[in-house]
C-alpha cells in the first residue's frame, strides 16, 4: 500500500471533508456525554441554544469569536510561511499593554482617532515584538516554537509585575489591575445591552484584507512561496529573509490586535487574566480554517460556539464545561485526517 497525492481537489470534497470531519467530532464527544450520565442530543441542543438561542448568548457568542479570529489570522499568516508562531498570546498581551498605556493618556483625542490609533500602536509593538525570535531564526538559526513559546511566560511575568506594580490601579480596592482607559479609547457597542462591540467589525474586515493580500498581491505571493520551498524562493531571487520578517511583522500585529480589542471592548483595564488563552486557541482556529484568512472567521465562530454553549450545557445537565476543551482538539484531529485523505489517496501494490 502507498499514498498517492490526489491531482485535483474540489471545493466539494474538501468541504464535505471537513463536514464529516466536524460530524465525527460530534459523534465521539457524544459517547463522553453518555459517559457522563446524559443524553447527547439533549447535551447538543443544550449548547446551541447555550451559544445562538437568544439575544444576549448570539452577542456574547459574537463577543468570544472576535480575539478568536484575529488570533486565528495571526497563526494562519505565520504558518503558510512555515514560521512557527505559537507566541500569539504574549503578542496579544503586548497589545493590550500599549492600548493602556496610550489609551490612558490623549484625553483631547476624539474616539475616531483614538481607536485606530490604538489598533495601529499596539499591531506595531506586537510585529517588532515577534522580530525578536524572527531574528534569532533568520541569522542564528534558533527554533521559533521554543523562542515565541517561552517568550509568553516573559510577557505574562512582566504584566503581572505592572498590575501588581507601577500600573495598578490605586481605586481598585486592592485587586491587581491597572487604570481604566479613556472613554473616548472604548469600542463602541453594536447591541444594545450587550457586550458585543466593534472589535468584531474590525476581526471581519482584517480577515478580508489579510485574504486579498495573501490572494493577490506579490508579498503575499512571496510568503505562501517561503512557506512551500524556501530552496525554490531562493532559487528564484525571492529575499526569503525579508519575507519572514514581514510575516512576522503582521502576524505579530494581528495577534496583538486582539489584546487591543479584547481590552478596549470587554475588559476596559489590564489584569493577568485577561485572555483565557486565545492565543493558543487561535492555533486550533487557524488549523480548522486550513490557514485560510476567509475560513478563520468561520472557525472562530465554532470554537466560540463550543465554549460558550458547553457552559450552558454544563449548567443544565451538570456535565463539566471541560468538554469545549476536548470537542475543540477531537475536532481538530478530525480535521486534520479529513484534509490529509482528501489529499491523498490509499493506493494497493
Amino acid at each position: 500500500m502507498r499514498l498517492e497525492v490526489r491531482e485535483n481537489i474540489s471545493v466539494v470534497r474538501l468541504t464535505a471533508a471537513l463536514f464529516i470531519a466536524v460530524g465525527v467530532s460530534m459523534a465521539i464527544c457524544s459517547v463522553l456525554i453518555i459517559w457522563g450520565g446524559a443524553s447527547p442530543i439533549d447535551g447538543w441542543m443544550l449548547m446551541i441554544q447555550g451559544a445562538l438561542g437568544s439575544k444576549f448568548a448570539v452577542s456574547e457568542t459574537l463577543t468570544r469569536a472576535t480575539p478568536l479570529i484575529f488570533t486565528g489570522l495571526a497563526a494562519a499568516v505565520a504558518f503558510r510561511a512555515k514560521l512557527w508562531n505559537i507566541g500569539a498570546e504574549g503578542q496579544f498581551y503586548i497589545g493590550a499593554c500599549v492600548a493602556v498605556l496610550l489609551g490612558t493618556r490623549g484625553e483631547m483625542l476624539p474616539p475616531f482617532v483614538m481607536i485606530p490609533y490604538l489598533f495601529f500602536a499596539g499591531a506595531l509593538a506586537g510585529g517588532l515584538f515577534l522580530l525578536v525570535p524572527t531574528f534569532l531564526k533568520t541569522h542564528l538559526n534558533v527554533d521559533e516554537v521554543v523562542t515565541t513559546l517561552l517568550l509568553n511566560f516573559v510577557v505574562l511575568l512582566f504584566v503581572n509585575w505592572l498590575v501588581f506594580g507601577p500600573w495598578k490601579d490605586p481605586m481598585s480596592m486592592g485587586w491587581p489591575q491597572s487604570e481604566p482607559v479613556l472613554d473616548s479609547a472604548i469600542l463602541p457597542i453594536l447591541m444594545a445591552k450587550t457586550r458585543f462591540h466593534l472589535g468584531f467589525v474590525i476581526a471581519v474586515l482584517s480577515s478580508v484584507f489579510v485574504w486579498w493580500f495573501m490572494a493577490k498581491t506579490t508579498w503575499g505571493f512571496e510568503i505562501r512561496a517561503v512557506g512551500s520551498s524556501i530552496k525554490a524562493s531562493t532559487f528564484a531571487g525571492m529575499p526569503v529573509n525579508k519575507t519572514i520578517v514581514r510575516t512576522a511583522l503582521i502576524s505579530g500585529g494581528l495577534a496583538a490586535m486582539a489584546g487591543v480589542s479584547e481590552l478596549c471592548g470587554v475588559k476596559g483595564y489590564l489584569t493577568t487574566d485577561l485572555s483565557p488563552g486565545f492565543g493558543y486557541t487561535g492555533i486550533v482556529v487557524a488549523m480548522l480554517a486550513g490557514l485560510h484568512p476567509l475560513g478563520v472567521i468561520a472557525s472562530a465562530l465554532f470554537v466560540a460556539i463550543i465554549y460558550i454553549g458547553a457552559d450552558s450545557m454544563s449548567r443544565a445537565i451538570n456535565i463539566s464545561n471541560y468538554i469545549a476543551d476536548v470537542t475543540t482538539a477531537v475536532s481538530l484531529l478530525s480535521v486534520l485526517v479529513a484534509v490529509f485523505f482528501t489529499r491523498y489517496r490509499i493506493k494497493r501494490g
